[in-house]
């Protein structure tokens, strides 16, 4: 995702420098603006936008193993575009230094609309900050939230991916339903689409880069299981709001996800 986040951003004029751990497929322009220092790109840029997988990864980006936020010359503007916990986030932000603003900003839409610039961020944290921030927003997305304080946009993210991820598993079960009634998978999703059952995953199957994957806690389906993970701990401790058999049976179902043939 975050490879063409900052593809879009760069044509559309912004002062774009990238940093991964790993060596990344970027476009001729991109790859001559990626530090492979982090302590040399926490010095470089005054805004980070970070678009990495789970809890781990962040720690490990801004305070452990990279720790981009260490260093007295760091990154005065932190956008975090994971999807992680709203507990999580206020968590970050508290352990940031005194000059240093906190937004989270996770994004909807797979791959493919991180490509055609077609996201949907929701966003938390202060006004001011975010109003900043929206031409690069609008550069990466078309829809922009802003939702309220420093973790809105991820309470939002979390709730949303839980329906997203039960719209996974229902789409699945649905098409192996049908295969065994000997209906084309096509057929029924030309169906659902002008029917009840439409949702985004099922709509957009052919679009979706993941979308035939099996489970593996290394890939998309992983991340899946981490998102509704996330909504579970979002809601721990809150009044009148409890998880378990639902979300739990969630996961399963992803865990038992086979590739689709």
């Amino acid at each position: 995702m975050g490879l063409p986040m900052a593809e879009n951003m760069l044509a559309a004029g912004f002062d774009v420098w990238g940093f991964d751990v790993k060596t990344v497929d970027a476009s001729d322009n991109l790859k001559n603006r990626m530090i492979s220092d982090p302590s040399a790109f926490a010095a470089k840029v005054d805004t980070v936008i970070s678009v990495v997988r789970d809890i781990s990864e962040t720690e490990a980006l801004l305070f452990e193993d990279q720790a981009i936020m260490r260093p007295d010359d760091h990154p005065t503007t932190l956008v975090l575009s994971s999807t992680l916990s709203p507990r999580y986030i206020r968590d970050v932000a508290s352990r940031m230094p005194n000059d240093v603003t906190v937004i989270d900003a996770p994004m909807s839409g797979a791959p493919y609309r991180a490509r055609d610039g077609s996201l949907t961020f929701m966003v938390g944290g202060d006004a001011d900050a975010v109003q900043v921030l929206m031409p690069a927003f609008e550069a990466m997305g078309e829809q922009v939230h802003h939702l309220g304080p420093v973790g809105a946009g991820a309470a939002c993210k979390v709730a949303n991916n839980l329906c997203a991820a039960a719209g996974v598993v229902a789409v699945r079960r649905a098409l192996k339903a049908a295969a065994a009634y000997g209906i084309e998978a096509g057929k029924l999703l030309d169906v659902m689409r002008t029917s009840s059952g439409a949702t985004w995953y099922g709509d957009n199957l052919q679009k979706i880069d993941w979308a035939g994957e099996g489970y593996d806690p290394a890939n998309t389906m992983g991340i899946l299981e981490k998102d509704v993970k996330s909504f579970m701990d979002a809601l721990d401790g809150v009044d009148d709001m409890t998880t378990g058999p639902f979300e739990e049976a969630i996961i399963e179902e992803i865990r038992r996800m086979e590739p689709l043939s």
